[in-house]
């Protein structure tokens, strides 16, 4: 697979849930900070979103899809001039993974998936995506995410055998369609993990490591997959992912290991060897280093914790950056443009 089919497929879904939203007549309403992230599609109408931590406000017209990655509060509004309301008390709760909200009519029509993904992976990826990510109506991408919006309700709405599966391979279709998205209008200068996965040499080398994790990888080999001298894919890889190309490996091994380590029954010999590593305590060194605890209790930790966040991550926080407000900016506005 490639580095970002990688990193999504260590992503698991924790909790999820759909709402649909009907409005009508003039209104305003603040939805507080929820986890996870959300999707949401305009079916009918028009309004205006404004989360916070954006400068300007949105103008949504039917059609047009947005994803907020942080869960940070936002509002709606019918125009911008109506007095806020609090959302709380309009909800109605039809079943566990289903919310629907009405007010005033049938003028405006949003549905809306949230999903809260667990795990390390899941909080470095999120952390490194705008707040905001928007995507109007008449792109491509947003027919797509109103496709897969529809098909989440409909499997929430129909309780067939196999839901769980389908919700979550539908949440990562969302997901990555906004990756793709988001990828797409990165420029040529800035750092982070997603800059390196735009770079058209460096994203041979992140290939080669995420192919064959296991493999003893020199900065030499990789610089050739790269196309690149040895000193300057080094220089490269440093300036714009963010570590040095032997850290990334290792912090790649680690993340693969640690999500073995919850989700199989795999032994920590066994994890280590697959990972390259000639001994179990060569690789246990390496996890703690990376993990700030080792192996055992890093498994001990996730089963009594269960499905609670991982200990803090200091280390491996470079090898997916936040993206910079540059980036930011452009994502959150740029992508409804073309």
């Amino acid at each position: 697979m490639d580095p970002l089919s990688d990193v999504l497929a260590l992503l698991r879904i924790r909790n999820y849930h759909c709402a649909t939203l009907t409005l009508g007549g003039d209104w305003a309403f603040n939805f507080p900070q929820r986890d996870g992230i959300k999707f949401t599609a305009v079916i009918k109408g028009q309004c205006w979103l404004h989360v916070q931590g954006e400068q300007q406000p949105l103008q949504l017209a039917q059609g047009d899809c947005f994803l907020m990655t942080q869960g940070m509060p936002f509002t709606l509004y019918s125009d911008m001039s109506q007095p806020v309301m609090a959302s709380e008390g309009h909800f109605q709760t039809l079943a566990a993974d289903e919310l629907v909200f009405s007010h005033g009519g049938d003028d405006v029509l949003l549905v809306g998936g949230r999903f809260d993904f667990t795990g390390t992976p899941a909080r470095l990826l999120l952390s490194s995506l705008p707040s905001l990510v928007y995507v109007q109506g008449n792109e491509p991408q947003a027919s797509i995410l109103r496709w897969a919006l529809e098909r989440f309700t409909s499997e929430l709405h129909q309780q067939r055998p196999g839901r769980s599966l389908m919700t979550e391979h539908l949440a990562h279709i969302m997901l990555l369609e906004v990756l793709r998205t988001h990828l797409a209008i990165l420029g040529s200068s800035g750092s982070g993990w997603f800059h390196g996965l735009a770079d058209r040499n460096l994203s041979r080398a992140l290939s080669a490591m995420h192919g064959d994790p296991a493999c003893r990888w020199t900065v030499q080999q990789l610089a050739q997959q790269a196309t690149l001298s040895r000193s300057a894919f080094a220089l490269r890889f440093k300036q714009v992912v963010g570590v040095a190309p032997m850290e990334y490996l290792t912090c790649w091994r680690m993340l693969l290991a640690s999500d073995r380590l919850q989700n199989t029954g795999d032994s920590v010999a066994t994890i280590a060897f697959s990972l390259g590593y000639e001994s179990e305590s060569a690789f246990s060194t390496a996890f703690k280093r990376v993990m700030l605890q080792s192996p055992r209790n890093y498994v001990r930790e996730q089963s009594a914790r269960n499905q609670c966040s991982p200990p803090p991550i200091t280390s491996i926080s470079p090898v997916i950056q936040p993206a910079s407000p540059d980036a930011r900016k452009a994502t959150a506005g740029a992508i409804s443009s073309g």
